[in-house]
């Protein structure tokens, strides 16, 4: 536990540190917004691409991780729109990617890069893939349903995934995977700039999940909000858990990875996502909760896995 506690700790620190400066007025919060587009624009890009271009193709071409992945994060989907059928489409999809989308690039790669080591790196690339082109696509189609608008399911699929063929992580990822696949060796002047780049996305990353969290309440939402929160932390690595010791069991470490980047928060845009749908107070509050109660879900979490998976 004392070991665990040492990876986890720094990373809610620098959390806090970011919420501080920004509660004291220390930092502009409109200035987290600069921050975190250099983290999604420029850094996080650049560790994606180092994971991938600098892994083996039998690691980025890990079909078995990306379906045990998908499967897990689709089941984690299906009990949050099935469990709210009261409400509508909107809610019960805002409430399925909350369940099912972690913040891999801003909490999950720093925790389990320190924890587990970078022969793990692949992993969040991997599961980046699962969420920006499975997850989020169905989600917005499932909340575009019944909102008056008269594009088809396939019109608003094809609204959805056109600027994800712009996205830096997507360029990155698939950039990557080719360098990967055709061994592509880049000048040292380029690979420099971009471990450097790469260097800076943990902490700047965790500030910025920090600073956004200032202002956001969760006052009357506790009952719905706790739900989510549960099913974020517990059902999503739950979900990915079985799956991943279906078609992985004789690959403990990424099992380890992928269960434990499911059991972190949901993805610091979550409230940005719900605001179209009105539902950005109630996202919001998650977002809070969930952040602040993973610090905890994690360190039993982790113990168990390196006790029962890794040993």
């Amino acid at each position: 536990m004392l070991s665990i506690l040492t990876v986890t700790l720094p990373i809610y620190i620098l959390i806090a540190l970011g919420y501080s400066v920004v509660r004291w007025g220390l930092f502009p919060r409109d200035g987290m917004k600069t921050l975190g587009l250099f983290v999604v624009r420029f850094a996080l890009p650049a560790l994606l691409f180092k994971a991938l271009s600098q892994s083996s193709v039998e690691d980025v071409l890990n079909g078995r991780f990306l379906l045990a992945y998908a499967l897990g994060s689709l089941l984690s989907f299906a009990w949050g729109w099935f469990s709210e059928r009261q409400h509508e489409d909107s809610f019960r999809a805002i409430r399925g990617i909350g369940m099912s989308v972690s913040n891999t690039g801003f909490v999950g790669a720093p925790i389990v890069l320190q924890w587990l080591g970078p022969s793990v790196s692949v992993a969040f690339a991997l599961a980046m893939i699962v969420e920006n082109l499975l997850i989020l696509p169905l989600t917005l189609v499932l909340a575009e349903r019944n909102q008056g608008g008269d594009a088809s399911p396939s019109q608003l699929l094809g609204q959805t995934l056109k600027p994800l063929v712009k996205n830096p992580l997507i360029l990155a990822i698939f950039s990557g995977f080719l360098c990967a696949v055709f061994e592509v060796d880049l000048p040292s002047p380029i690979i420099r700039v971009i471990d450097m780049l790469a260097g800076a996305s943990g902490a700047v990353a965790l500030m910025v999940i920090g600073g956004t969290l200032v202002g956001l309440k969760t006052d009357g939402m506790l009952p719905d909000v706790g739900k989510l929160v549960a099913g974020k932390l517990i059902v999503h690595p739950l979900c990915v858990g079985v799956f991943m010791f279906l078609l992985m069991s004789k690959q403990p470490t990424l099992c380890a990875a992928a269960i434990a980047l499911a059991a972190m928060p949901m993805m610091g845009i979550y409230p940005i996502i719900g605001q179209k749908y009105r539902h950005d107070g109630f996202c919001a509050a998650a977002l809070l909760m969930t952040t602040v109660t993973s610090f905890f879900t994690l360190l039993g979490l982790m113990s168990l896995l390196k006790h029962f998976v890794l040993n």
